[in-house]
């Protein structure tokens, strides 16, 4: 599928209706300059590359949750080009997902080479520029409602971090230097100083 869609329109939404795994790889390796998702009401969610600044923040969460992983040993870290196929049939990339070993070892060995059909435990989702605001707390929303026990949403330039649990509304902790996890992320603590700014000390 072929599209074009000038920069200054995007993000953008396009109808195209339910997509199989394999048509959907394709699509994203034809457009490999755009990050897209598919909704679970078959829209494709267009979005620009992610901005520098935005790269070098998010790089940092990735490498905190990586280590942090490493050393807790109960499940795996992925990064922002992960997507995920959620039980509402939507295909999503946070730009950070934690998954408990045990749910991994319980997948069917076809899955492996497709997209995951489960939802993380854990996401974290990072505001660039052109997000809508909106549009990310339904989307943490969206995670929440297929699954995931915890997720963050962190706007850097404003410098908070929406805390997402599931029965309980958003919680805003604003200028904090760091953020803890809690049930299956006890024990991570997220450092937002270099989040903030990278190139703090």
């Amino acid at each position: 599928m072929s599209f074009l869609v000038d920069e200054a329109y995007l993000p953008a939404i396009l109808t195209v209706g339910p997509m199989a795994d394999e048509a959907f790889a394709r699509l994203c390796a034809e457009h490999p300059d755009l990050n897209l998702e598919l909704s679970a009401h078959g829209e494709l969610i267009i979005m620009p590359q992610t901005f520098t600044w935005t790269g070098a923040r998010n790089n940092e969460i990735s490498a905190q949750l990586r280590n942090w992983a490493r050393q807790d040993k109960r499940g795996v870290a992925f990064d922002s080009s992960t997507g995920w196929l959620l039980p509402n049939t939507a295909r999503r990339s946070p730009d950070a997902a934690w998954v408990l070993k045990p749910r991994i070892k319980d997948l069917d060995p076809t899955a492996f080479s497709r997209y995951w059909p489960i939802c993380p435990n854990f996401v974290i989702e990072l505001r660039s520029p052109t997000d809508r605001i909106r549009v990310l707390r339904d989307k943490m929303e969206e995670w929440l409602a297929n699954g995931a026990q915890l997720a963050w949403l962190i706007d850097a330039e404003a410098r908070t971090v929406e805390i997402y649990r599931p029965g309980f509304e958003a919680e805003t902790r604003s200028a904090a230097n760091s953020v803890a996890g809690e049930g299956p992320m006890e024990g991570f603590v997220l450092d937002l100083v270099p989040v903030w700014d990278p190139l703090a000390d």
